[in-house]
């Protein structure tokens, strides 16, 4: 099979789909040779001549990519453009966005074959392919870094001869793999945390990375079954458990020094966490980091890859925070894609073999032979 990885050109995206690592074992046995586009890892610090040295061919630009691919690998879904040099019956794997249904259709029109990470289900076999949960991680490392920067006094307690400063004051809502990673990079850095998520089975893992859990108690059964959520992922709770949840997040906001907000629900736009009347009550100098920035914000006055001030509180709403740690995140994310190609290819022949009746092959199928997958 030939494996093609072209660079990515949507705006501030620096990840690559494979690395040196990946391609020497995609090449072993000469089953498969691979196509990179050249530069395609430069902003993820791989120089050409490193993918050379694994095995890799390195061709001039993406067409010769797109017409050469049985598979292709990507970071995010290509444009419509991009889409005009693909080959009839390619297959595409990536971050695709697959609640974008016109762009879906048009992917199965051009009658390419794609797989949507972001679809890939939550169950144990497929942990070592679950690249949301490998971007997360590494999302909710760099908010707690971003938030330290904007903030302009210390983290931890410090205890000098001019006197006894303060540790900061850190509330994480929700507590996902994002959330998890803050929590635990906050603590390294010597700050106070309290954390609050609408799912019950959390409050463990929080507590035993050292920061207190929020609990806004369930008063119906309704409740308490919806706030379980459905394989892993959260669920819209009912209004009323919302308005309670959102005094108790008021109060602790404003006692707060940073908040780190990354609560999504897919396919869904991120629920509004935080409203202008708790900025306004936050103190002075206090930092925001919006982490569902790109589906439309968990905070009220958070602008898409902008840093503002509101009423006196620094809000940052960069989007893609992973793409601010290439190198690491493209590792990460490469080997999810490798594990998946494992699925797909025989060991022996390295030849295709898509089985559909396998549930992460079949959860992440967006289309084949040019139909969309109707998914039950």
């Amino acid at each position: 099979m030939q494996i093609g990885v072209p660079a990515e050109i949507r705006a501030g995206e620096t990840r690559v789909a494979a690395t040196p690592e990946t391609v020497k074992k995609l090449v072993a046995g000469g089953r498969h040779r691979v196509l990179v586009q050249a530069s395609a890892g430069v902003k993820a610090s791989i120089p050409d001549v490193e993918y050379e040295r694994a095995g890799a061919t390195v061709v001039p630009n993406a067409e010769e990519v797109y017409a050469n691919a049985d598979i292709v690998l990507k970071v995010r879904g290509p444009s419509l453009e991009e889409l005009a040099h693909f080959r009839k019956g390619a297959i595409l794997i990536g971050l695709l966005n697959p609640y974008d249904s016109a762009t879906m259709e048009a992917y199965a029109r051009h009658g390419i074959t794609a797989f949507a990470m972001e679809w890939l289900p939550r169950i144990t076999r497929a942990q070592a392919m679950d690249v949301l949960s490998s971007q997360a991680n590494i999302a909710g490392y760099k908010a707690v870094i971003i938030a330290a920067n904007e903030y302009q006094r210390f983290m931890p307690m410090l205890m000098t001869a001019a006197g006894t400063v303060k540790a900061a004051r850190v509330l994480v809502l929700g507590a996902g793999v994002a959330g998890l990673q803050a929590i635990a990079t906050a603590k390294r850095l010597g700050a106070v945390i309290e954390a609050s998520d609408v799912r019950p089975a959390v409050k463990e893992q929080v507590e035993s990375l050292g920061a207190k859990f929020l609990d806004v108690p369930y008063l119906t059964q309704e409740e308490r079954e919806i706030a379980e959520g459905v394989g892993g992922y959260a669920r819209p709770m009912p209004a009323d458990w919302m308005r309670r949840q959102a005094e108790l997040v008021h109060e602790r906001a404003k006692a707060a020094d940073i908040v780190i907000t990354t609560a999504l629900i897919p396919g869904r736009p991120a629920p509004k966490l935080i409203k202008e009347d708790t900025v306004k009550s936050m103190k002075p100098g206090s930092v925001i980091v919006d982490l569902a920035i790109e589906q439309g914000g968990n905070v009220e006055g958070s602008e898409l890859d902008k840093i503002v001030i509101k009423h006196g509180v620094k809000i940052v709403g960069i989007a893609n925070l992973p793409a601010l740690v290439a190198a690491d995140a493209s590792a990460l994310y490469a080997r999810n894609l490798l594990n998946f190609l494992n699925l797909l290819l025989d060991p022996k022949t390295g030849e295709l073999t898509l089985n559909r009746e396998d549930e992460i092959i079949a959860g992440s199928l967006v289309c084949i032979d040019g139909e969309l997958v109707k998914k039950t």
